[in-house]
C-alpha cells in the first residue's frame, strides 16, 4: 500500500537541511541565550541572527519581529494586547477566520466588553469590500481589523495590500493571520501598510512549536507572557533556540526555492483538478479553489457528490489505502459540528456532501495524484 501524505496544510515534513541544523544546535549550542559567558552569548548570536534574516526577506526591521510558539500564540497576543493596551473597542472579522482569532475575540467580547463585527462575504467565501468599508465608518470606536491573508480551509487569498490600505485610510489596525501564505509568498512590509502578520515554521517544512510575529514598531504592545525581558520585551521565557535555528532554516530554503516550488506545486494542483473533473464530472471546487489564480496553489477544497452512507466512510477508507488528506480543519479534528468555514458558503444541499481538502508541497508527485484520483474513482463507483 501506498503512503501517500496530502495534508500540507495541516502540517509539513520536515526539510532534511533543517534537521541537521538543529541537531548540529542542540548538540553543540546548549548556553541559555540570556546568559552573559561565551556559551550564552553564541546562542544569542544565532538567534538574533535568524531575526535579521526573517526581517530581511520580508522586509522589515529586525525589532519588529518576535519569536513565539506558533501562529495561535501569535494572533492571541496581537489580538489580546490591541484591546488591553491600544484601546481597541470594535474588532472587524470574518466568519471563516481561524478559531485561533474567532475564539479569542469571542473570548475578549467577555473580558473587555468589546464589540466584534463579521463582515459579509459571497458564496465563494470572498470578503465584501463596500461592507467592509461600511463597518469601519460605522462610529468612531477604535478598530482592529483581523483577515487572514490565506483562508487555510478553501485556499482563497485576500488581496492583502488593498485591505491594508483602506484599514489605514480609515484610521484602523490591521492585523492577518498569515500561516499559510508565510514561506508560500512573497511579502514586503514596508510596501503594505499592515500592523501585524504572524507565522508558524511547520506550515513551510520546519519544526512544530515555533513561529513568528510581525509587530510594526511604535504600536506600544505591552506583554502577554510576563518574566523575563526576552524577545525585546513582548515575550518571556528562555528562548526554544534549535526550533528557531529550524524556522531560520526552513524559511531561508522557502524563499529562496520559492519560485521553483511554487511552479512545480502549481503544476500539481492543476494536474489534481482536470484529473478530477475526468474521474469525477460531478465534483465541486469550495470557495476558489478550483482556480489557480485566485487561490493558493497548495490547497483544493472538493465537494464530492457521495450519498450520506458513502460520505460517513469516505476518510476512513482513504487512510485504508494509504491516503492522508482532511475533512476540514486539522485543528477541528474530533469535532462533532463540521468546518464552520464550509457552513458560510456552502448551499444546505452541498453541507451534506462530503467536502475534503487535499493540500500539496514539494515532496508529492503527479503518480501521487493518479493514486489518489483512482481510489476516488473506485470509491464513487463501488
Amino acid at each position: 500500500m501506498q503512503k501517500i501524505y496530502f495534508d500540507n496544510a495541516a502540517t509539513t515534513r520536515v526539510r532534511e537541511e533543517v534537521i541537521g541544523k538543529m541537531q548540529d544546535a542542540l548538540a553543540s549550542c546548549y548556553g541559555n541565550p540570556s546568559s552573559t559567558h561565551g556559551f550564552g552569548r553564541s546562542a544569542k548570536t544565532e538567534i538574533e541572527q535568524a531575526r535579521k534574516t526573517i526581517a530581511k526577506y520580508l522586509n522589515a526591521h529586525p525589532s519588529e519581529i518576535i519569536f513565539t510558539s506558533g501562529g495561535t500564540e501569535a494572533d492571541n497576543m496581537i489580538l489580546r494586547s490591541a484591546v488591553r493596551d491600544l484601546g481597541v473597542h470594535t474588532i472587524i472579522t470574518s466568519k471563516i477566520e481561524h478559531h485561533a482569532v474567532l475564539h479569542t475575540a469571542d473570548a475578549l467580547v467577555k473580558e473587555f466588553g468589546i464589540q466584534v463585527q463579521y463582515v459579509d462575504l459571497d458564496s465563494f467565501g470572498n470578503i465584501d469590500l463596500v461592507h467592509l468599508e461600511q463597518l469601519l465608518e460605522a462610529d468612531d470606536s477604535k478598530k482592529l481589523v483581523s483577515l487572514m491573508h490565506v483562508n487555510n480551509e478553501i485556499g482563497n487569498i485576500l488581496d492583502i495590500h488593498e485591505i491594508a490600505k483602506l484599514c489605514k485610510s480609515k484610521g484602523a489596525l490591521l492585523h492577518s493571520d498569515t500561516v499559510q501564505s508565510i514561506g508560500h509568498f512573497q511579502w514586503d512590509l514596508q510596501a503594505t501598510p499592515i500592523d501585524f502578520i504572524v507565522a508558524a515554521a511547520h506550515k513551510f517544512h520546519g519544526p512544530k512549536g515555533v513561529g513568528f510575529a510581525f509587530i510594526r514598531k511604535n504600536t506600544n504592545l505591552e506583554p502577554l507572557i510576563i518574566g523575563g525581558s526576552q524577545e525585546r520585551g513582548y515575550r518571556a521565557g528562555t528562548e526554544a533556540f534549535h526550533n528557531i535555528v529550524g524556522l531560520r532554516e526552513a524559511f531561508v530554503a522557502a524563499y529562496d526555492n520559492l519560485e521553483e516550488e511554487k511552479e512545480y506545486i502549481s503544476g500539481l494542483k492543476e494536474y489534481f483538478i482536470n484529473k478530477i473533473k475526468v474521474a469525477i464530472p460531478e465534483v465541486k471546487f469550495n470557495g476558489y479553489s478550483g482556480h489557480l489564480d485566485r487561490s493558493t496553489y497548495t490547497i483544493v477544497s472538493v465537494c464530492l457528490p457521495f450519498n450520506e452512507e458513502k460520505s460517513q466512510m469516505l476518510l476512513f477508507h482513504l487512510d485504508l489505502k494509504g491516503i492522508a488528506c482532511s475533512e476540514g480543519s486539522a485543528c477541528q479534528s474530533g469535532a462533532d459540528g463540521g468546518s464552520h468555514v464550509l457552513a458560510e458558503i456552502l448551499s444546505e444541499e452541498d453541507l451534506q456532501k462530503p467536502s475534503v481538502r487535499f493540500s500539496f508541497s514539494k515532496y508529492n508527485t503527479k503518480e501521487e495524484v493518479d493514486y489518489v484520483i483512482e481510489v476516488l474513482k473506485e470509491f464513487s463507483q463501488s
